[in-house]
């Protein structure tokens, strides 16, 4: 392959001493390696920004961006987004792996099918590393099933500014990225993914994923608050997110 389209990658980061190391080295080691990683601290008290400064140091393609009072992973990931040079947008937490091959295997099936927006399957381990299992995604999706169940995992999704420009997640706490692919959705109907794992996510007993009350909630708040759905619509939907959140992960 080329390497003649750049990558961003947007990493929001906080507290995330314990396996940003980690994470990194997952983008190190690249079969793609035309990229850049942006990591925007959210005013880490921990030792975080130390680990990635050494980084940095090493790889001048690594880059920290420290914001100046805690604002949240929309705001940090749309700071990204801002500073990113690349065509292409890609996503990766602080505490999230990629396979070797996840960019080159995804940027050559986006070209091979002329798509500006992808995602993949990936993994799941928790937080010492053990396999639990693996989220199978959709091969093809819409923006109306996805507003029936997200089936785009945040750290599996690449966007072509080139084609859609740079888009930005809506400024709410949480599930700002599922806002992000119905935004896009929106204004390309539909898409396809890579059915094979390309990524590992990590399950944190303190994640809002982890938490299904929690999530719910803020999954309304998308319906009623960002998408602007009737309540009639929002009640149908809301039942089949919580039908596909039974049989998600298997």
């Amino acid at each position: 392959m080329k390497y003649n389209n750049l990558i961003s990658i947007i990493t929001p980061s906080y507290n995330s001493e314990k396996f940003i190391s980690e994470t990194i080295k997952s983008v190190l080691t690249q079969t793609y390696q035309y990229w850049e990683m942006i990591i925007v601290d959210d005013c880490s008290p921990d030792n975080s920004n130390k680990i990635i400064e050494k980084f940095c140091r090493k790889d001048n393609r690594i880059k920290l961006i420290k914001l100046e009072r805690n604002s949240g992973p929309a705001i940090a990931r749309n700071r990204g987004i801002q500073e990113a040079r690349g065509r292409y947008i890609a996503f990766l937490d602080a505490d999230d792996l990629w396979k070797p091959d996840k960019l080159e295997k995804q940027l050559n099936f986006m070209a091979e099918n002329k798509l500006s927006f992808t995602y993949s399957s990936y993994d799941l381990i928790d937080e010492d590393g053990r396999f639990l299992g693996t989220f199978k995604t959709k091969e093809t999706i819409s923006y109306e099933s996805m507003l029936k169940t997200c089936s785009v995992g945040c750290l599996t999704a690449i966007y072509d500014t080139k084609i859609l420009g740079k888009m930005f997640m809506p400024n709410i706490l949480k599930r700002q990225d599922y806002g992000l692919w119905l935004k896009i959705l929106k204004k390309i109907r539909t898409t396809k993914g890579i059915i094979e794992p390309l990524a590992i996510y990590r399950i944190r007993k303190d994640s809002v994923s982890s938490n299904k009350l929690k999530a719910a909630l803020y999954q309304w708040k998308i319906y009623r608050d960002v998408e602007e759905l009737s309540l009639f619509k929002s009640l149908y939907y809301f039942i089949n997110y919580v039908y596909y959140g039974i049989k998600k992960y298997k």
